[in-house]
């Protein structure tokens, strides 16, 4: 009789299970690679094929199996969508078995990839499976597990290491220490940091180290030099371990960054390699590790320092967010503590100019890929009609007809309009992906610029108006599909959410109220309702008379929104009491509030481009220190227990004790030419 055979295991694991520290932080470090050695290069790219491979193996059994979970309908209501589920094998324990088989059945992917690599990627795969088949808290689900490109996958998911069993990291680890690498590249601390242009590879120890019951041989655990990135997984760690030298970022601020990261070795979780495109690279790409570290991440003196005083700000404010510009209006939270402040956010004609200068190279880019993409499958299109019509004038006068490089006219297609040949089995010449390279480093560079800029936006919103905000739960893909690429401009998407980053480091929270509950721009401090249309830019209140502009009116609204649940939107109401004992106490302040931004901009722009304005010559930089806002002194309240006051029943801001707080001037930021829809 034969046996069936069963999987073998080890068991179940007797010492107790690790988990994360309570405060459940983590945060990232970017250690750029220096890798020049062309061996290294080529197993670099070797390892990225391969892991990509996998994915997409993984992927499309995903896929096959995620379609006949949605196709099982009957079954699903018979025996349970958890028995469908386990009889496809949608799991992560079927997915990593999934890629085990891949692995081994290739007779190329264990040359360069391990197991464990291959099964943290089924374990990523799993992740992109979940957030399909189960929503989310909305009801949101996202779309079925698509193969990407090659080109597209830049990102390696190492394995977390053993917190509990010493020296044992199954994927990438990060070796060395910091004041190893400092020696090694300070001359022994009697000179700066100078990182040489080509990084030496550290070298694996050799000989004997001691242990507690004697000797063993040396290993890279003992290597206390520079510091190195080593993978030893695969078939080709036979001819000697990865291993990839660190480059510590010199800019400036960046030395006691890298200290509060790479001192706290017991803190290291895992390590990520990343790729990037970069055309003067050798290979085009570049190779970065990303550290996790189970801890708070780094902040400036300065950045502490802003934070604890909007933490010790006793005011309230109201966030106005749409297209064209971000406003902000704030409340003390004692009538007699202050008054109010409002600012709006917008562009100036300096970043306009300098918006349009780089929209105009973004399309030269393009046409330039698209010129080269013709010149090199001319075959594949048409000439236009001025090329024809050229063409017809030669051969009436009996002239030869010239060679066209580069046909201008529409891609030879089908009746129905597909093209007969798909665009990525077009050949692209080397220039072409040296400019595609290009414009990817300059998109990504522009999207790194506006998410500082969006950073530090939002730090100086918090310091002048308090960690304490109310703002209207808009849907930003809606303003996305009326007003398109325009609203990647101003970004309001990006700086709520840094606006909310920055509240919940300052110790507050930014919450979130529904526009149908709330109506705040069609709605008045008095508690009367104003109709408006997006044309009307002004408020006019006829009971009560307040002029003012409509989204410093909404702004302020927003800071008296109270919630029956903070968590959710749709709890949200207009205390209109308390509006109307706000307007009858700051009479003469809240209207200079709500006519204009009483935060004064600098003379010099933030943020659109990442050129300075152009100057005459000879005359001297622009002052970039404007004027100081002073707020009053503040102290301990809980927000969300005063009546007749503005407040959330959010976070309150802790205990503080009567100062003067000198929070920074506002830069414009943001630019639109429309209004956002806000509800009725």
């Amino acid at each position: 009789m034969q046996v069936a055979r069963t999987r073998k295991s080890r068991g179940g694991n007797k010492a107790p299970k690790w988990t994360r520290p309570d405060d459940g932080q983590v945060s990232v470090m970017v250690l750029p690679l220096a890798v020049t050695d062309p061996t290294d290069l080529r197993r670099l790219d070797g390892l990225f094929g391969a892991m990509w491979s996998v994915k997409r193996a993984v992927q499309r059994d995903a896929r096959a199996r995620v379609d006949a979970y949605w196709c099982a309908f009957h079954e699903r209501h018979e025996r349970g969508a958890k028995a469908v589920r386990q009889r496809l094998g949608l799991s992560r324990e079927a997915l990593e078995r999934c890629a085990y088989k891949h692995l081994d059945a290739s007779g190329h992917l264990k040359h360069h990839a391990s197991k464990a690599l291959a099964m943290h990627m089924a374990d990523e795969v799993w992740n992109g499976v979940q957030r399909h088949l189960f929503p989310d808290t909305t009801g949101h689900r996202f779309g079925r597990p698509k193969a990407g490109r090659r080109h597209d996958f830049t990102r390696i998911p190492g394995r977390a290491r053993s917190h509990t069993i010493a020296h044992k990291w199954e994927t990438f680890r990060l070796v060395g220490t910091h004041l190893g690498h400092l020696t090694a590249f300070t001359g022994g601390g009697r000179h700066a940091l100078t990182q040489p242009r080509r990084m030496p590879t550290p070298v694996k120890p050799d000989g004997r180290a001691p242990t507690g019951k004697g000797t063993r041989r040396a290993n890279w655990w003992d290597h206390t030099g520079p510091l190195a990135v080593v993978f030893t997984g695969g078939s080709e760690s036979k001819r000697g371990d990865l291993v990839l030298p660190v480059r510590i970022p010199q800019q400036p601020g960046q030395e006691a960054r890298a200290r509060h990261f790479l001192t706290a070795a017991a803190r290291w979780h895992k390590v990520d390699l990343v790729r990037r495109r970069k055309a003067s690279a050798p290979g085009g790409w570049v190779y970065e590790a990303h550290l996790m570290v189970l801890g708070p991440g780094y902040s400036s003196p300065a950045t502490r320092r802003l934070r604890h005083q909007a933490a010790r700000l006793d005011r309230v404010g109201g966030v106005d967010g749409n297209v064209s510009n971000l406003s902000v209006v704030s409340f003390p939270a004692r009538p007699d503590r202050g008054r109010p402040v409002s600012t709006e956010i917008t562009l100036t004609d300096t970043e306009r100019a300098l918006l349009e200068r780089e929209a105009k190279k973004r399309r030269g880019r393009a046409r330039a890929l698209e010129r080269s993409r013709r010149a090199t499958n001319a075959g594949q299109y048409g000439m236009s009609k001025k090329q024809t019509a050229r063409a017809a004038r030669r051969a009436a006068k009996g002239l030869e007809p010239k060679t066209v490089i580069v046909p201008g006219g529409a891609r030879t297609a089908r009746s129905d309009g597909v093209p007969q040949q798909a665009f990525r089995r077009d050949r692209l010449s080397s220039a072409y992906r040296t400019r595609r390279a290009r414009r990817a480093e300059a998109e990504a560079s522009l999207a790194e610029h506006r998410r500082h800029r969006a950073r530090l936006v939002a730090r100086e919103v918090i310091a002048v108006h308090g960690s304490v905000l109310v703002v209207e739960d808009c849907d930003i893909r809606t303003w996305y599909r009326l007003w398109g690429r325009r609203l990647s401009q101003t970004t309001p998407g990006m700086l709520i959410s840094a606006l909310k980053a920055e509240c919940e480091a300052a110790g507050g929270r930014l919450v979130r109220a529904s526009t149908w509950s709330t109506a705040l721009s069609q709605h008045c401090l008095c508690g009367e309702r104003v109709h408006k249309t997006l044309r009307d830019r002004e408020h006019k209140c006829t009971a009560c008379g307040l002029v003012g502009k409509r989204d410093l009116v909404t702004a302020a609204l927003a800071a008296f929104v109270r919630f029956h649940d903070v968590d959710d939107p749709r709890t949200a109401f207009l205390d209109t009491t308390a509006s109307r004992n706000a307007q009858i106490s700051f009479t003469q302040a809240l209207e200079e509030a709500l006519r204009e931004s009483t935060t004064p901009s600098p003379n010099t722009s933030r943020g659109a481009g990442r050129v300075a304005a152009p100057r005459p010559r000879g005359a001297s930089a622009p002052r970039t220190a404007g004027q100081r806002n002073r707020a009053t002194p503040d102290e301990p309240c809980p927000v969300h227990d005063h009546a007749g006051t503005p407040g959330p029943r959010a976070a309150c801001s802790p205990p503080a004790h009567p100062s003067v707080n000198r929070g920074p001037s506002l830069r414009s930021s943001t630019r639109g030419t429309h209004d956002g829809w806000r509800g009725p």
